[in-house]
């Protein structure tokens, strides 16, 4: 890799690591990091500015290497790439201080993910053991921190919704009521660390939570948003936040005016692919009928947590089996596949994915929720399967961190609308691959795509058109056969993360276009797994960076 490029990834990533030292113990990695970071106004504002400082050297070394006589091979061009989009993209984000009013039972509520991702942390050597006390030992300040933020918040008119405080303060009761803490107490290590353990966790550590708790229910609680405010449009400034936040997670400069109309022309196309295979499955000829069947017929319904887990289980192995056909290069380990830990379910996404270690000493993860099974559909089991596990997420996020003399910056860095927008893909894909099971498991890829063409219509509605909380769960509830649980969930989770929800369709319909100007250009020339090869070994870089690589692997086939 060229000297400049790699000391300027290397910036970034330790810069990132400074910011968020759980991140890279995650990742098996900077193991000399053992805090938990400072999220302080004031450090929030040191990492602003060191991320501009990023991107501009970026831009000048763009510049620079552009007009000069070196030579930089794709790796150096896609680095030095993702490191132009994604330092400017960190630090508007982390101006617009969603920190501050981030207060809900949802994973990327501060203390729900210091809750959950601790226990994951492994503890097989004396390193880790005792980085994990110290980590226990500075929760306290990191909670701190966190009610300090909020109280700034709310004097800037940047309200949280009570409905998220409320979310919040029933997760903090399950936490310290649970013997175990959520899983906080490890087990293993020895009895000198067991005794250290529970000494942090018996005093300050609960004390911290109990603590954290009675701030959001004294301080922050009266000044929640009601239902009928959900939205950032309902703060000051509140529609031009969200403008920020749409620009971060899309990568795009698309508006969400735009989105909202490009989701709702989607579900409208959805419903002539209902009439074929809900006709040839059920004799049914209205979409209405068949969506409703979908919602409540309870033969569609799981029996119990056992059989969704054998199902999951099931079907990564059948696409793992299948995948050689359609992919040059795999993983080099399979997908594990673990119900999401019981504490932290009933917050929790049906289901997702954790990217394993670097070091191999914990193996990406597909998590699936479940609890409730007689709510959930069994006929989503597959496309859900295909998107977060094989060959979704694990085979982007592990191959990308295989690839040989990748820089850690393009596992760090992953563009959350190139990975859910692959992880949509593969649902697709799927078809293509000849996965699902049959008509009704194709129905539940018709069902997932309606419900991230939904995302677009709802964040959108929530976020930029002032829809009420009840507003979106109606219109949902009448546009994507999902369970009333579901649906809940999904709402609360698009009025707890602004934007998130509409990277998954805009990421698709990139990587479909890419396929599609490829195919064209190269005609008879095109390999669709040489393809998916590209677009993996590229790995999830922001879509302007993806759409360079393709165009440069289409520009450098021979002519026909």
């Amino acid at each position: 890799m060229h000297r400049d490029i790699e000391a300027l990834a290397d910036r970034l990533v330790a810069l990132r690591f400074e910011q968020d030292p759980l991140e890279a113990a995650m990742l098996g990695l900077d193991e000399n990091s053992p805090g938990l970071g400072d999220a302080s106004r004031e450090a929030n504002d040191r990492f602003i500015r060191a991320y501009r400082g990023i991107a501009v050297t970026a831009e000048a070394l763009t510049g620079q290497l552009n007009g000069g006589e070196e030579h930089l091979d794709e790796r150096d061009i896609l680095t030095l790439d993702l490191i132009r989009h994604s330092a400017p993209a960190v630090a508007d984000e982390l101006a617009a201080r969603l920190v501050e009013l981030t207060v809900s039972g949802f994973q990327n509520s501060p203390v729900v993910s210091l809750v959950s991702v601790l226990p994951q942390l492994p503890l097989d050597t004396p390193s880790r053991r005792g980085a994990y006390l110290e980590r226990l030992a500075a929760l306290p300040r990191a909670l701190q921190q966190l009610g300090e933020r909020h109280l700034e918040g709310i004097a800037d008119g940047r309200f949280p919704t009570h409905r998220g405080v409320s979310n919040a303060i029933s997760f903090l009761d399950r936490v310290t009521s649970d013997p175990d803490v959520s899983g906080l107490r490890r087990s293993g290590g020895g009895d000198e660390f067991l005794a250290a353990q529970d000494r942090l966790l018996r005093g300050p550590v609960i004390g911290a939570l109990h603590q954290y708790r009675a701030l959001l229910d004294e301080k922050i609680l009266g000044y929640g948003r009601d239902d009928e405010h959900a939205g950032l449009c309902a703060l000051a400034h509140g529609e031009e936040l969200y403008r920020t936040m749409a620009r971060v997670s899309t990568s795009t400069l698309r508006t969400p005016e735009d989105l909202h109309q490009t989701g709702l022309a989607i579900i409208e196309q959805l419903r002539a692919d209902y009439l074929i295979i809900g006709g040839r499955l059920w004799g049914l000829d209205d979409v209405s009928a068949i969506q409703d069947r979908l919602r409540h017929d309870p033969a569609l319904r799981y029996e119990s947590g056992d059989e969704m887990l054998a199902m999951a289980i099931e079907t990564v192995r059948r696409a793992e089996a299948a995948a050689p056909d359609w992919f040059g290069v795999l993983p080099s380990s399979p997908c594990a596949v673990e119900p999401v830990p019981l504490a932290m379910a009933d917050g929790a996404a049906p289901a997702y994915y954790h990217a394993g270690a670097f070091d191999g000493s914990r193996p990406g993860t597909y998590f699936i929720n479940v609890t409730r099974p007689r709510e959930r559909f069994r006929h989503l089991a597959e496309s859900i399967a295909y998107h977060e596990a094989v060959p979704g997420h694990h085979f982007q996020l592990t191959i990308n961190q295989e690839i040989a003399g990748n820089h850690v910056v393009h596992s760090v860095f992953a563009n959350i609308t190139n990975a859910e927008g692959w992880g949509l893909y593969s649902e697709r894909l799927a078809e293509e691959m000849g996965l699902y099971s049959g008509d009704l498991a194709l129905l539940g890829m018709l069902s997932t795509d309606a419900w991230r063409a939904a995302r677009l219509v709802l964040d959108t509605g929530l976020h930029a058109l002032g829809w009420s909380r009840q507003q979106a769960i109606d219109w949902m509830g009448q546009n994507v056969p999902l369970s009333p649980v579901e649906i809940v969930s999904e709402v609360d989770r698009y009025i707890s993360m602004p934007g998130q929800a509409l990277s998954y369709m805009v990421g698709r319909l990139e990587i479909q276009e890419l396929r599609r100007e490829a195919t064209v250009e190269l005609g008879r020339r095109f390999d669709v797994r040489a393809f998916h090869d590209l677009i993996l070994a590229t790995g999830p870089v922001p879509l302007p960076a993806l759409g360079g690589a393709v165009r440069r692997w289409i520009a450098s086939h021979p002519p026909a």
